[in-house]
């Protein structure tokens, strides 16, 4: 047998351990969405309360993830995502258990970090295992990341269904992640001739590593795809989060009907994903990238002034399907600016993700003082952003990123 055939097997379980890393990471957070007013009721939880648990550990995480990135390029990445998974099965373990919010809050503030070093840094592997397919493999992580978030609430129904409860549901989490840490166990975690280029050369201190991530986020091309994946973000998350008040409180539709339009928004959306990845074996990405932001600055607008309920609902699933891989296809480049430090980029992204994060806060000012109608015109800018800073031709994979 070839080395060459050798390699690609092993290249392929690799990609496959990853992926279900990341799908088991979606599937707790979807149930654990799901799961909110069940975890109130037995806890007696406040809203102040489900707030702090929300907030708190995503704090923490945003402080300690960039850290982590630095070190899996400095360090044995390998041992800390097999660590990260062991920590994020205790983790899951503790929420079972929790009988206070102070025992839930230990357990969120455990289980956020251990997804970073457990997950995200599974996807700097996957990033560094084929440079060359960087983009397909970004859009396998989203689809099994979008299947596991739609596969979460209806673990819950089932296990509800069953007799069981929140509790026994999570406890089953804590025992499945044994399955992909074990696949992972199996796995290198580094792609052969992984390696940064002859130009700027792998850090070998932590104290090197945080002054290379720095003078990353200084480059030109990282700072475009970093700036970028923010405003890209707007007709993804940011349109989800307000998509629902949006429907009730504008559109004047009923609860349901809402609840109605942000199923077909996720459901499009993850044909949308799976569409993806056939698609980018044809077409070059920031081709599509481009053809893709272009459909839906024509179709957010007509989304938003159009009033008969079945046209708005198709218009909005058209959206839905036009803006798969907005996620993937940026994040890849950015692995690609900085070759051989994917934890450096992981790190940059993690930092310029704190900065997104005042975008909503932006979109939720202006909702109060103008109307949520009249916010929604600012989600334009996702579209409007790609199609001025998209580059019109993409560097070759690991070519170094222009200062």
């Amino acid at each position: 047998m070839s080395r060459r055939l050798v390699w690609t097997r092993r290249a392929s379980g690799l990609v496959a351990a990853l992926l279900l890393i990341e799908f088991l990471d979606e599937l707790v957070f979807g149930a654990r969405e799901a799961a909110w007013p069940y975890i109130r009721r037995d806890l007696a939880l406040s809203y102040a309360e489900v707030g702090l648990l929300l907030g708190i550990p995503g704090l923490f995480s945003s402080a300690v993830e960039p850290v982590l990135g630095v070190l899996s390029d400095i360090w044995n990445r390998r041992a800390i995502i097999l660590g990260g998974g062991v920590l994020f099965a205790v983790a899951l373990g503790i929420v079972a258990l929790s009988q206070s919010f102070v025992a839930l809050l230990i357990a969120f503030v455990l289980l956020y970090p251990a997804s970073g070093a457990f997950v995200s840094l599974s996807q700097a592997a996957l990033m560094d295992a084929a440079p060359d397919r960087r983009e397909h493999n970004m859009a396998r992580w989203t689809l099994a990341g979008s299947v596991g978030v739609l596969a979460g609430p209806l673990a819950l129904s089932g296990a509800i269904a069953l007799g069981a409860t929140w509790r026994g549901l999570f406890a089953l989490f804590a025992v499945v992640t044994l399955i992909p840490l074990a696949g992972a166990w199996r796995q290198p975690l580094h792609a052969p001739g992984n390696n940064a280029s002859d130009e700027d050369e792998a850090p070998t201190t932590f104290r090197q590593g945080l002054r290379d991530a720095w003078r990353a986020v200084q480059k030109r091309d990282v700072l475009r795809w970093l700036i970028l994946l923010q405003f890209s973000d707007l007709l993804l998350d940011v349109l989800y989060g307000f998509l629902a008040l949006y429907f009730v409180d504008v559109a004047g539709v009923s609860a349901t009907t809402a609840a109605l339009a942000v199923t077909i928004w996720a459901g499009v959306g993850l044909v949308g994903d799976a569409l993806l990845i056939p698609l980018l074996e044809r077409v070059r990405g920031l081709r599509y990238l481009r053809w893709s932001a272009l459909a839906a600055a024509l179709l957010f607008p007509a989304f938003l002034l159009t009033e008969p309920l079945p046209l708005k609902l198709g218009l909005l699933g058209a959206l839905g399907l036009v803006n798969a891989g907005w996620y993937a296809i940026p994040q890849a480049q950015l692995y690609a600016t900085l070759p051989g430090k994917s934890g450096a980029a992981l790190a940059a992204a993690n930092v310029a993700g704190l900065a997104g994060s005042l975008l909503p806060l932006a979109i939720g000012a202006v909702a109060q003082a103008a109307g949520l109608g009249t916010a929604m015109w600012l989600l334009m800018a996702g579209p409007l952003a790609l199609l001025i800073g998209l580059p019109r031709h993409a560097p070759p994979p690991d070519a170094p990123a222009a200062e």
